[in-house]
């Protein structure tokens, strides 16, 4: 399996422990989803019984004529089913968090998304949660004409933690800052671990989870909008689907990802955005989200250069802006119209993001291209009569860096540097 590696980095630092007590304080009322499948509803008390924990149960297949039953199983952390067995036998496939399996006499496994358990006809088994994460895994009924349940009895704790503790979690040195907003962003955890790589995947987390975040004064949502529109400039398709995770987790609302998608497009390119929708769309939806969202256009082609034309003077300064409509070549004016209809009439105008978190966007996105150096210095402008100032935009860029490599980042400070000097 492909690993990625800010996922590995997440997976890495969550199963190292220290976050436990946290987990635990949770509300176990409330599913934890870990999984692109629903969580659907709690296990009824009839099958409940057989559980230590909490379960949720999703049924997938609707068809009885295909004869493959397949449900999504959510287990809350530490939770296991008893000791049973099938008749017909079972597959489970991990697709989210962190999960044990164990056949008597057998020690346990581990299971990680992608993660895939045969288990034979009548073979006596359990499976469930870790004791420090959510787990969630697709339950296949095979033979389902003839198969039949026999529930034995519970794995009591000594066992549980024998079992847990023989199939111990990777180490991870990732520091207390960075596993404590892995749990903020992440509560079930991240599906890949950084086998092949671990002294990476820890000197990268500790330095993007860690270190990065505390500096400046950046708020979280602005944080993550912002490494959201870096990451497509970036074109880092995992980074940003891991980080969408995040940022939905920690409020970020599907309006306000949507108008990170719908600004990058006049500054990014559509043949660079256009992946990151269908990426944002299948994520959206496997949140429950119902799409299309409301929309956010606030102009017509009636008035669509009169208001982004009020747009660009009002961040730019109306001397400036006129400036440019009046001296540019002739062959050439048809851009400064774009510029004033379909980038600030189309996109700058729309709800949904205010002014000033719309001219950090851009800030990231135009310092993440790289070689837009004249275009980052008017944002920065912009950004300062805005209400963004130098301290802010420091911070940004300061965020960028674990995404962006040091070249782009020392580009940014030193436009920064240029236009508010020092």
């Amino acid at each position: 399996m492909k690993r990625i590696l800010i996922a590995a980095v997440a997976a890495a630092a969550l199963f190292s422990g220290g976050i436990l007590q946290s987990l635990n304080a949770q509300n176990m009322e409330e599913a934890k989803k870990v999984s692109p499948f629903p969580v659907g509803e709690k296990l009824p008390e009839r099958f409940s019984k057989y559980f230590t924990g909490q379960t949720w149960l999703a049924p997938l297949t609707t068809d009885r004529a295909l004869n493959v039953p397949v449900s999504n199983v959510t287990f809350s952390p530490g939770c296991r089913n008893n000791w049973h067995s099938h008749t017909g036998g079972q597959l489970l496939i991990a697709v989210g968090g962190r999960g044990y399996y164990q056949e008597r006499g057998e020690p346990a496994r581990v299971l990680l998304p992608g993660d895939v358990v045969e288990i034979a006809p009548d073979a006596v088994h359990w499976h469930g949660a870790a004791p420090d994460s959510w787990f969630s895994h697709l339950a296949v009924e095979c033979n389902p004409q003839t198969n039949e349940n026999t529930w034995l009895e519970p794995v009591d704790d000594a066992q549980y933690a024998a079992a847990t503790a023989s199939a111990p979690a990777p180490v991870s040195r990732l520091g207390e800052d960075a596993r404590r907003r892995l749990a903020e962003l992440f509560p079930g955890g991240i599906p890949e671990l950084g086998d092949a790589d671990p002294e990476l995947f820890e000197i990268f987390g500790n330095f993007a989870l860690g270190e990065v975040p505390d500096y400046g004064n950046l708020d979280t949502r602005t944080r993550l909008l912002c490494i959201l529109a870096s990451n497509i400039a970036s074109q880092g398709r995992a980074a940003y689907r891991t980080m969408l995770e995040g940022a939905l987790q920690a409020g970020v609302t599907p309006v306000e990802v949507k108008e990170v998608l719908y600004q990058a497009v006049p500054y990014v390119g559509m043949a660079r955005v256009a992946d990151f929708i269908g990426l944002t769309n299948e994520v959206l939806a496997a949140h429950g989200v119902t799409l299309p969202l409301e929309g956010q256009s606030t102009t017509t082609p009636a008035d669509r250069f009169e208001k982004g034309l009020a747009m660009q003077k009002s961040i730019f300064g109306p001397e400036r802006i006129e400036g440019m409509h009046r001296t540019a070549p002739e062959n050439q004016k048809h851009i400064q119209r774009y510029l004033s209809d379909n980038c600030f009439g189309d996109f700058l105008t729309r709800r949904g993001l205010d002014v000033k978190m719309r001219e950090l966007l851009t800030f990231s996105m135009l310092v993440s291209l790289g070689g837009c150096e004249p275009q980052v210095r008017g944002h920065i402008a912009g950004n300062v009569n805005v209400g963004n100032d130098k301290a802010t935009l420091l911070a940004v860029v300061t965020q960028l860096l674990p995404y962006i490599g040091y070249p782009r980042t020392l580009n940014g400070i030193a436009c920064l540097n240029e236009v508010i000097p020092e």
